[in-house]
């Protein structure tokens, strides 16, 4: 994806009172609030436009759903005209994010496979898809998001009811991929569960993972099956490029040294913005102590980013120390909201202008807040589903 181009400084308003971001118009359309301008014909081929932005209203987001010719800026609309329906494809859903798996087949063009998921009543999972899937290529929509150890069992019985069922291919398509945290040893007589549940998915009997930014990249040497890994950034990347920012204005956060590669990245694609990151020193799990800043904040508009939100301490604690160094606003972007307790009132304290994550994890009415952004990832991985079923390049989505 090319980088974005921001305004120069002499365009740029100076005044501390007001925000440098300002919101696009926006029209209400039937399914959440988009660009007046997005709207297109599936005819108009030869167009790009960019995804849709949601925007929160009472408190409580909108979610985009894809509609018929809605695509981000980086995908061509053209892939409308070449939805070939042969009967080779199909998707199903688990039950942890039917919603997202909705808007996928909606943009694939597709129908979501008809498939039967119950629970007995000691909690045993029974799955039976309910057409045939015989020498088909499967894609299997399930994060392993809380309750993660339920939505990992679905997971492996639903592979497991495909494999017996002779499909062709078996793609896991895991937006969230839980346990990721657990990717080394940091002390004597750790397990590394990222290892065992890759194990697991592979002998369930997938051919193939797809998987939205892991937490390490490591964890993709633990299967061995293939990998594709999804980047969610340009989602978040076409959100802010809807926004007036001033280039002078901006730096991108890193809330702890471990992620000041992926900060770099998408700093360098915001006009090669400066970058800072936040010393932390953790005591326990889920436990974090920021120690100190390395680098430049003050009056500046602070763009934290992360690949996950749980309890938010690491980056509630980073953007007090922010506002303390002199940040006129502090901006937080994440691509899973895993929100567990107290991360909403850590998030809606007034420590955040905005707090900008996707659905790759279904947010429930208890996790909405004023501040909340949610994007939709449905065309960014709808696109790489078909590139892989298409035997195209899938990095050359994010180059």
């Amino acid at each position: 994806m090319a980088s974005l181009v921001l305004p120069s400084p002499p365009s740029c308003s100076t005044s501390s009172s007001s925000s440098p971001f300002s919101r696009s118009s926006f029209s209400r359309g039937g399914c959440g609030f988009v660009y007046n301008e997005a709207r297109i014909s599936a005819a108009s081929a030869n167009t790009s436009i960019r995804c849709q932005i949601s925007k929160s209203l009472n408190g409580k987001p909108f979610v985009p759903v894809i509609n018929d010719g809605m695509l981000s800026n980086f995908v061509p609309a053209a892939r409308l005209d070449q939805t070939v329906i042969n009967g080779k494809l199909k998707i199903f859903s688990g039950t942890a994010n039917q919603a997202l798996s909705q808007e996928i087949a909606r943009y694939m063009g597709l129908d979501l496979g008809m498939i039967e998921i119950k629970r007995f009543a000691d909690g045993e999972i029974y799955v039976q898809l309910q057409e045939s899937v015989r020498g088909v290529d499967v894609y299997l929509v399930q994060p392993t998001s809380p309750p993660a150890n339920e939505n990992l069992m679905e997971l492996l019985v639903t592979i497991d009811a495909c494999r017996r069922a002779s499909a062709k291919n078996i793609t896991a398509v895991i937006p969230y991929f839980g346990y990721a945290r657990a990717d080394r040893k940091t002390q004597g007589r750790e397990s590394i569960a990222a290892k065992l549940v890759a194990n697991l998915i592979t002998e369930a009997g997938a051919d193939r993972v797809l998987a939205c930014d892991l937490h390490s990249g490591q964890s993709m040497g633990y299967f061995d099956i293939p990998v594709d890994h999804v980047y969610c950034q340009p989602v978040i990347l076409d959100y802010l490029a809807s926004k007036s920012i001033c280039s002078n204005d901006l730096v991108v956060v890193s809330p702890d040294v471990g992620g000041v590669a992926r900060a770099r990245a998408f700093a360098k694609k915001l006009s090669d913005a400066p970058l800072a990151i936040v010393d932390k020193r953790r005591h326990g799990h889920n436990v974090a102590e920021v120690m100190n800043l390395i680098g430049d904040v003050k009056g500046k508009v602070a763009v934290m980013l992360d690949d996950m939100i749980d309890t938010a301490g690491t980056i509630a604690k980073g953007a007090a120390l922010l506002h303390e160094e002199g940040a006129r606003e502090v901006y937080a972007c994440c691509t899973h909201g895993v929100f567990s307790p107290p991360a909403i009132g850590r998030l809606s304290s007034g420590l955040f202008q905005e707090v900008i994550v996707t659905n790759t994890i279904p947010l429930k009415e208890e996790h909405y807040f004023p501040q909340l952004t949610v994007l939709s990832v449905a065309n960014i991985l709808g696109e790489t589903i078909w590139r892989v079923h298409d035997d195209s390049s899938v990095s050359s989505i994010f180059t």
